[in-house]
């Protein structure tokens, strides 16, 4: 089936175009090789495509250099002389500004003013006004970041401080008690025998377990753990030493 004719004209979808570039291009460097072969010619092509990257084909018996010189033995042109002129013009240039950048520099720091007039001095006078404005603007907003920092570790320090504070007077007011979390079947109760405060932990007692108490039961009675706090076999019980 042959194909429909291509019209000519810029190709609006950046892939297709892309891919088009890539394919042409290596048909162009294809034919260029023919060439060189068959016709024992020397060719160069470069190309720059639309991303600007380079692209570049010359006949292996020749340099880059070689063949642009040939270009200009041939139409009589001198390309490196006139590539060499706008380099040192553009050169002095770079210098020009580099020699006016140091004498302002020198201006604001009070040197070279003799040959400024009153009106250069006058604007050199606001340009530096300007300038420590905006240095004051800087210097402040630094100033109020380490302000704000500094409140904020005074603020964790105090908080610190307060919460030692709060527990110290509760230790004081309350050495010798303690406090049992209860947690899955275990109830605590606070006794006081012989030994001095223990903290009495109670498993598996039912609601309505109440504890039994010996006739001869006294205050100072050494709780253990098998007399006067269970009845029946279901009760476990465990105490703990207080630390004083």
């Amino acid at each position: 089936m042959a194909r429909g004719k291509i019209q000519i004209k810029k190709i609006e979808n950046q892939t297709n175009r892309q891919v088009t570039y890539s394919k042409r291009r290596n048909g162009l460097f294809k034919k260029a090789h023919e060439l060189t072969v068959l016709c024992d010619a020397q060719v160069s092509i470069l190309m720059v495509s639309s991303t600007q990257k380079l692209h570049e084909y010359i006949s292996p018996s020749i340099t880059t250099k070689q063949l642009f010189d040939k270009y200009q033995n041939a139409v009589g042109l001198d390309l490196w002389s006139s590539h060499y002129e706008k380099m040192q013009e553009h050169l002095k240039k770079q210098k020009e500004v580099n020699r006016n950048l140091r004498r302002e520099i020198r201006q604001r720091v009070g040197e070279s003013l003799n040959d400024l007039g009153y009106d250069q001095i006058v604007n050199l006078i606001e340009d530096i006004n300007n300038s420590l404005e905006l240095i004051r603007e800087k210097k402040y907003k630094s100033i109020s970041g380490l302000i704000d920092t500094t409140r904020k570790k005074v603020r964790n320090v105090e908080e610190i401080h307060r919460s030692l504070l709060l527990d110290y007077d509760a230790r004081q007011e309350d050495p010798h008690y303690g406090l049992v979390e209860n947690e899955g079947d275990y109830n605590s109760l606070l006794g006081f025998p012989n030994g001095g405060p223990r903290i009495i932990a109670l498993r598996g007692l039912p609601p309505n377990h109440h504890l039994n108490h010996h006739p001869n039961h006294h205050p100072n009675h050494h709780l253990n753990h098998h007399q006067g706090l269970h009845s029946g076999g279901g009760s476990d019980l465990t105490t703990f030493h207080l630390l004083e």
